[in-house]
């Protein structure tokens, strides 16, 4: 039987299917679902209209777009609906047709909100996407009287055109949502992959995420040595100081999830029992994914909403998911390449050092000995006898300063020295940035076996003093170091020709 055989008006079906091509017309989703509401609403002749969207998995209204209110009604409402009680649960819990022509006569009606407007007459139907229930269409307060058949009948009709509309527009904005995050993707593996430093590779993970996201904060945790796991980088809109540095305790309830490489999903960041630290408090709904690859561990990408945020979709869940595992692929690939380089650079300088020792040393020592044997051969003292003494000095000096260049060349640049002699080179190189120049050291003796450690300590602190003083006076363009390991204990002794020129001994 159509509309107009129940003695309905024929001049609604122009505004129903007005309503239709107005819902088909959006791609944007939120403009889409606004449209369904304000058609739905015209329609009907209803004042106030309600599409809320339900999540299938918490069986709640996550969303609720409105028709018929004005601003000032909004307003006096502390809260919307949420769909866990009342007839609005009740149609989330069976999503069938509901018509009553009073509401407040219903034993299902409860938990209007304190301020929202008086409503008698309702009228609601759910809208599947496919075969999902995707939300429901709210009316209340038909002008006239109590909602028809006919009015059911309409809203029907515009609720699965609104079906049609909304599964187009969730295709696109899918599709939208899934090209910005692979260009995130794409963007943090180029950064990476040009050779950023560690530190600043973790913050651009955090940072693209965070934005992809729509979160508060995007931290990166890496795993302790006492088996928690600790921020090691953040980016929030605000000071992201106070999170860098907080550690998940070993022990906490969402760690063996985290160190075995599992998501965690959390609803409200402050109250669930599996979040212990004290920056919960500021957090609402937050995903925690695993970075790694290949079976390894890098660490883990979290992604909290602020208090009273919307909860993530499974769309989010699943484009977030697939992110930090092309991060995490990034984040290993960046740091083969980082290896790689180093190596190259060891294996150069390795090469330097060899040349150095077998053709520069060798060369120079020789030199040494047939100046000394001139030098004995002449009987006589004379002046270029002293001159030649003077050559042997020079250049057993140089054969000592290309040796340290020759043991400086082989300690890794970015490692801390463990060797007494790698700490010396330490300290002076430290000096040169200070100073404008590389002082001279001189080594002398089996200065890594002979000297003990608390010796040690207090040679490097009279040296790091004798340099800081060094680079206080004027005059200084030349520093000279020289350690030497003797039987009765090791010395020091630092030179430098400021005015007036300096000597620093120990002990």
């Amino acid at each position: 039987m159509s509309l107009s055989d129940r003695g309905e008006p024929a001049p609604r079906l122009p505004m129903l299917l007005e309503a239709v091509l107005n819902v088909g017309t959006e791609l944007e989703l939120r403009a889409t679902l606004q449209h369904i509401v304000d058609s739905a609403t015209e329609l009907t002749g209803a004042r106030y209209g309600a599409l809320g969207v339900v999540d299938p998995e918490r069986h709640r209204l996550t969303e609720l777009f409105t028709a018929g209110m004005t601003e000032a009604e909004r307003q006096r409402i502390p809260r919307l609906p949420d769909g866990r009680t009342g007839v609005l649960g009740a149609l989330i819990q069976e999503p069938q047709p509901l018509r009553l022509d009073d509401l407040t006569a219903d034993p299902r009606s409860s938990g209007v909100p304190e301020g929202h407007p008086p409503m008698r007459s309702f009228l609601g139907v759910p809208i599947r996407v496919h075969t999902e229930v995707f939300g429901n269409l709210y009316l209340t307060e038909k002008h006239g009287g109590p909602f028809t058949e006919d009015d059911l009948a309409l809203l029907r009709i515009l609720a699965s055109q609104a079906g049609i509309a909304i599964g187009n527009a969730r295709l696109y904005e899918t599709a939208r949502q899934r090209e910005r995050w692979i260009e995130g993707a794409a963007a943090v593996t180029t950064a990476l992959l040009t050779g950023e430093p560690a530190e600043d590779a973790l913050m651009a993970v955090a940072e693209r995420a965070r934005l992809l996201a729509d979160a508060s904060a995007g931290v990166v945790l890496q795993p302790t040595p006492e088996g928690g796991m600790e921020i090691v980088a953040a980016s929030t809109v605000d000071d992201p100081g106070d999170l860098v540095g907080t550690t998940i305790a070993p022990g906490s309830p969402v760690l063996t999830q985290l160190l075995g490489g599992e998501p965690v999903f959390v609803e409200d960041s402050a109250t669930d029992p599996r979040m212990t630290t004290h920056v919960r408090s500021r957090f609402g709904p937050s995903m925690m994914l695993p970075l790694q690859s290949g079976g390894r561990l890098i660490g883990t990408l979290a992604l909290p909403r602020r208090r009273g945020g919307p909860p993530y979709t499974a769309v989010d869940r699943l484009l977030a998911a697939q992110f930090a595992s092309q991060a995490a692929l990034a984040l290993v690939l960046a740091d083969a390449r980082h290896n790689r380089e180093r190596l190259a650079v060891y294996e150069d300088r390795d090469r330097i050092a060899r040349d150095l020792h077998d053709l520069v040393v060798q060369r120079l020592f020789a030199t040494e000995m047939m100046l000394e044997s001139t030098r004995r051969r002449a009987a006589e003292p004379s002046e270029e006898n002293a001159l030649l003494g003077r050559a042997v000095d020079e250049l057993d000096s140089t054969i000592q300063e290309v040796r340290t260049t020759i043991f400086a060349l082989q300690q890794p640049p970015a490692d801390a020295p463990t060797s007494f002699r790698g700490r010396v080179l330490r300290e002076t190189g430290g000096a040169a940035a200070v100073l404008g120049f590389q002082p001279s050291v001189h080594f002398s003796g089996a200065v890594d076996t002979l000297i003990e450690e608390d010796e040690a300590d207090r040679l490097l602190a009279t040296l790091r003093g004798a340099l800081a003083a060094a680079h206080r006076r004027t005059g200084v363009t030349a520093v000279t170091v020289e350690v030497a390991a003797r039987p009765d204990g090791p010395r020091l002794v630092v030179r430098d020709d400021g005015e007036p020129p300096t000597t620093v001994s120990w002990p």
